[in-house]
């Protein structure tokens, strides 16, 4: 089964979490803030699911340090599933989580059983995907706003599938340019254009 990466800023809620997770046989990594999230997903073995509370430290009352670290998340290795966990407006978090690229949503207080089934369904995901990366596909999905017209939209999708093949080939750039069929030169300008670079 994929890694997952636990990022909670509740101590016991973490070890509780942790615990049944890795008893379904998960193996767990732990996080308390975003800055030991995006951490553990710059390593080269990154978790291929989160879940991640949204109310995160230093500001732990608002959505904005769990937001911004699924941003990081979602930048550093793309094909992540993310599953926010929130006890704060629902409407709003799941509107803007979703925007951002999150794969689910639950809210808090949720039973151990919702999270372990959210936790299941994006392993299924997670595993179908690595399967089609292997097969020369990858999926990819955009946020854009339709007033922004067909060339935004196409910006983004090909910066999504960069970012997606740089990851799924460990940043090394020949070989992301050879999956992508394209001469290393292409990829680098692309990288430039993009501002992309390979996680510290």
């Amino acid at each position: 089964m994929p890694a997952v990466l636990l990022v909670e800023d509740d101590a016991a809620l973490r070890g509780y979490l942790a615990s049944a997770l890795e008893e379904a046989g998960f193996t767990v990594q732990l996080a308390q803030d975003r800055a030991s999230a995006v951490a553990a997903m710059a390593l080269p073995a990154a978790p291929a699911i989160a879940v991640l509370d949204l109310g995160l430290p230093p500001q732990p009352s608002t959505m904005r340090e769990g937001l911004l670290a699924l941003q990081d998340i979602l930048r550093l290795q793309p094909p992540t599933k993310v599953i926010v966990l929130t006890g704060q407006d629902e409407s709003a978090a799941a509107q803007e989580a979703v925007r951002l690229g999150a794969f689910d949503f639950l809210t808090k207080p949720t039973s151990m059983a919702v999270v372990l089934q959210a936790v299941q369904r994006a392993s299924l995901f997670a595993r179908e995907e690595a399967r089609m990366v292997l097969r020369g596909e990858s999926r990819i999905a955009v946020t854009v706003r339709l007033g922004d017209g067909p060339k935004e939209a196409g910006a983004q999708a090909e910066e999504q599938l960069l970012r997606r093949s740089l990851a799924a080939a460990g940043y090394n750039v020949t070989l992301a340019a050879r999956q992508l069929g394209v001469a290393r030169e292409h990829l680098y300008y692309y990288l430039n254009k993009y501002g992309i670079q390979r996680p510290d």
